[in-house]
């Protein structure tokens, strides 16, 4: 989420990750002169600040905000009376009269911006949740003004002379671990951000940062109404043939015999798999295919605006491509390596796709369409295993799934969640205190927030409303969310899922745990530290217990009777896990490329694109997609690239794949899925460790070597078993 993620560390982070798109590596020296960044004029008056719950100290339980008293009209005053408060403590190190030091710069640094960061952190999740038009206004205005605000700070001449002063004797302070990883992070993070180029390049750079802030925020309230506003109606319940009853009651929440059929990605699935009625079919994905392509949400002109800004912002940075300055500092290094590491995966899995196609053909009779594949791919499953995944539903209680995911934290991790009451943002969010089982200490805040609704984002994700922190001596422990969308149950109706929705909902736990267990002391480092290929491990590594027969006997039992789930349809389950991964590898990769493509480009090559949809179709084809396989996304609703943190990154759920099938393997080959020296290991070198080190050493630390490919080639069915334990 974008100010999430942003607000690391207070101002520091503020100014030097958020933008995250490209710095400099030209010269480890200041800018020989000032960049005249021109800094609005904010007055806030005490009047406006008065009874403000944004700028009052929370004193709730846990210090979760109150969100009873917070409304759209507490945002603009709280945040712009943190943005001053935050010039004011970076003037006051700028003008400090004594030598730079560790305390009174870096540490200077990491403490400034809290009232602020406390402002965005909740103005930042409410706008993904719970949005309106005054809150989507007020974003176009805010996150151009923060970005002008950072790029201030991180081309400041003196600040950074001051940071580099004390980089540049860092083997004679005596730092220990974490101060010196503080200490490199926040010179890298200046250099990255262009602190070192000169004033004329980052006057353009800020130009740029503060255009591309504009864009993306644009690109995504674009995307949000294209969805939302999207409804496919059906009147006539006989076109409703092959959807279950409470699927059907979920698409007709009011009882009056209109269903409503939405864009949400887990309504989207379940139609395209389940609907018998193939026009029905066509005109849904049509309708998610075609988001933010045409119309007053047309995304296309943004797309080329943000991809000819970032190659020319990268070029100013010295970089090849905005995807070079991105991968960096990343596992893969390069985006050559990126994309010959996709082509590892894509031609077995473009043999396997064509072998999914060749079998649905011959049970339809007929060629098919990207429209049939979900549809007929079940019926194929169901043909070859006689496992139809909808017999999984009833087994899948959202509350049970919860307390599954929980169970193995407790076992692996010694912690425990305890429901607790906590007002939230929304009436059905829940709330649990999470504790070290060891100390009985409190560890942080967990929230999740479960169900669709036309005010919040589409997707599933992990945010925070604080991160963790313990700087002088003062302990703040993190308050963390979740957040899915699932379609909510007909009244008095239980909330079942999917297997994939299972999955989801261990990942994003996955994600939390991340963000809870950090032992890190300064917030920007601590949790859910580092690049999207290492970042996603956490989360990606959790997914393996969840399809693990002895988790699921603990969590899927039957919503009526209380019956475990038999072992039976664990085992049809389990033969079938590998079915349509051709397609599901394909797609994925499709999009990744998509996205390597689109920030490869040099700023001449971008400026000479004037039709998205075209470039996608060519990158396509470059790498044989068929067309029966339409990518994850297309470029128009590719939110995770566009308006996200994940440009030139997409590729790294499939890199950070190598590392959590790797790492899980560790625990089969164990013969104990829950070995307590694995999940020692574990806790405290990924759960724990949040950016102390570099992200391949925290993972060697853990797994004692660097990951190999085949466990994830074995998990996705293209390499044969492993050899059986012992």
């Amino acid at each position: 989420m974008k100010m999430s993620e942003a607000l690391k560390g207070g101002a520091a982070a503020l100014a030097l990750v958020a933008t995250a798109a490209c710095g400099g590596t030209a010269g480890d020296k200041p800018a020989a002169a000032a960049v005249q960044i021109k800094l609005p004029e904010i007055t806030v008056t005490d009047a406006e600040l008065e009874g403000n719950p944004l700028r009052a100290e929370w004193t709730g339980q846990y210090g979760a905000p109150p969100f009873a008293e917070i409304g759209t009209g507490h945002f603009k005053p709280a945040i712009l009376k943190g943005i001053l408060e935050t010039r004011g403590e970076i003037q006051a190190i700028v003008d400090s009269k004594e030598g730079p030091t560790f305390e009174n710069t870096i540490l200077a640094l990491e403490r400034s911006g809290q009232s602020l960061a406390k402002a965005m952190g909740v103005f930042g999740n409410l706008s993904s949740t719970d949005t309106n038009p005054e809150i989507q206004a007020l974003e176009a205005e805010i996150y151009p003004m923060l970005s002008t605000e950072r790029d201030a700070i991180t081309f400041n001449p003196v600040l950074f002379a001051r940071v580099k002063a004390v980089y540049d004797q860092k083997d004679r302070l005596g730092l220990d671990e974490q101060d010196a990883r503080l200490l490199e992070l926040t010179h890298r993070n200046f250099m990255r951000a262009g602190a070192g180029l000169s004033s004329d390049v980052q006057a353009e750079v800020s130009k740029i940062n503060a255009e591309l802030s504009g864009l993306t925020t644009t690109y995504g309230q674009n995307l949000l109404a294209a969805s939302k506003g999207f409804k496919l109606m059906v009147t006539d319940e006989a076109r409703l043939g092959g959807l279950s009853a409470d699927f059907r009651n979920a698409l007709d929440a009011d009882g009056n015999k209109t269903w409503e059929i939405g864009l949400d990605r887990p309504v989207f699935e379940g139609f395209m798999t389940n609907a018998e009625d193939a026009e029905l079919r066509q005109q849904l994905f049509d309708g998610y295919r075609q988001r933010s392509s045409t119309g007053e949400f047309d995304n296309n002109p943004l797309i080329l605006k943000i991809a000819q800004l970032r190659a020319r912002r990268a070029e100013l940075m010295g970089y090849k491509s905005h995807a070079h300055y991105v991968i960096e500092n990343r596992m893969a290094k390069t985006p050559e390596a990126a994309i010959d590491f996709l082509g590892k995966v894509l031609e077995p899995a473009l043999k396997r796709a064509a072998e999914e196609q060749a079998d649905m053909e011959k049970l339809a009779g007929r060629p098919i369409t990207g429209a049939d594949w979900w549809h007929y791919a079940e019926k194929v499953r169901t043909d070859k295993y006689a496992f139809d995944e909808g017999q999984l539903r009833p087994y899948f209680q959202l509350d049970n799934v919860r307390e599954g995911a929980f169970e193995v934290a407790e076992r692996l991790f010694n912690i425990t969640l305890e429901p607790v009451e906590v007002a939230g943002w929304h009436p059905t969010v829940e709330s649990f205190d999470v504790k070290d089982n060891a100390t009985g200490a409190h560890l942080g805040l967990f929230m999740i927030d479960m169900f669709s609704r036309d005010s919040k984002r589409g997707g599933a994700w992990m945010s925070g409303y604080r991160d963790a922190s313990a700087i002088d001596g003062k302990v703040i422990r993190p308050i963390i969310t979740n957040n899915m969308n699932l379609v909510p149950p007909a009244q008095g109706a239980p909330a079942l899922m999917d297997y994939n929705g299972v999955e989801t909902l261990f990942h994003e736990f996955g994600h939390g745990l991340h963000g809870l267990l950090t032992t890190i002391r300064y917030p920007s480092f601590s949790g859910t530290f580092g690049g999207p290929d290492y970042v996603e491990f956490p989360a990606q590594v959790m997914e393996h217990w969840a399809g693990e027969p002895i988790v699921l006997a603990e969590f899927a039992r039957h919503h009526q009777t209380g019956e475990v789930i038999p072992q039976a349809l664990i085992d049809k389950m389990n033969k079938a896990a590998t079915f349509n991964q051709g397609f599901k590898t394909t797609e994925y990769i499709a999009a990744s490329l998509i996205d390597l493509h689109w920030h490869m480009l040099t700023s001449e090559e971008a400026a000479a694109i004037t039709d998205a949809r075209a470039f996608e179709l060519g990158v396509l084809k470059k790498y044989n997609i068929p067309e029966t396989i339409e990518p994850r996304y297309r470029s128009t609703y590719f939110s995770h690239i566009f308006d996200g943190g994940y440009s030139a990154g997409y590729y790294a759920y499939l890199w950070a794949e190598i590392l959590d099938a790797d790492g899980f393997d560790a625990f089969k080959q164990s013969g104990d899925i829950y070995n307590p020296e694995l999940a020692a290991k574990l806790k405290k070198w990924v759960f724990e460790s949040g950016g102390l080190r570099e992200t391949d050493e925290l993972y060697r630390n853990f797994r004692g070597s660097d990951p190999g490919i085949e466990p994830l080639l074995r998990n996705r069915g293209f390499a044969d078993p492993a050899p059986a334990e012992g």
